[in-house]
């Protein structure tokens, strides 16, 4: 599969398959999160893998609006030193994963972090030293449901040349 491709068929996925994701995958996952770019390559990102069933519906409790964590086999959770641009480079690794797992033939789901009531809850549930920032939390397995495609807006809606 092409970047182009992976870009283009990504789909958010909440319902999750129980089987468990190769290590393997999870490291390659990582491996291309890390070469995500960063301001003044600073790179302040970290990951904590979490695949413990008990820890995933702890995560679950806390954000509302992402119970599906539970049900995934591995959640991602991308958490940034506090720099002054922690949240561009940490959404933009969480890309990385999201077009990695795709790559890799997995589904996935980001879920929100940054500015989120829940955020020093979980920070506090994975033992995340002070001065982090909470970015995202990816949920990754294999599909349990059907990944039809979602209508996008049209392209000539969007682009606009030289002025709005």
């Amino acid at each position: 599969m092409d970047v182009i491709q992976a870009i283009k068929s990504r789909r958010s996925v909440r319902q999750f398959q129980p089987n468990p994701v190769p290590k393997e995958k999870i490291l390659k996952i990582l491996d291309c999160a890390r070469f995500a770019p960063t301001a003044r390559n600073v790179q302040p990102w970290e990951f904590i893998v979490v695949t413990d069933a008990n820890i995933r519906a702890k995560i679950a409790t806390f954000a509302s609006n992402a119970p599906f964590i539970k049900d995934s086999p591995v959640c991602i959770v991308v958490v940034c030193k506090d720099t002054k641009y922690y949240l561009e480079d940490g959404c933009a690794a969480t890309q990385n994963i999201l077009l990695a797992a795709t790559e890799l033939g997995l589904s996935s789901c980001w879920a929100a972090g940054d500015k989120k009531d829940y955020c020093q809850d979980v920070l506090g549930l994975l033992s995340v030293p002070q001065g982090y920032k909470l970015i995202s939390m990816v949920a990754i397995g294999i599909s349990a449901q059907n990944n039809a495609d979602v209508p996008k807006i049209e392209l000539n809606q969007l682009v606009h040349w030289e002025k709005f």
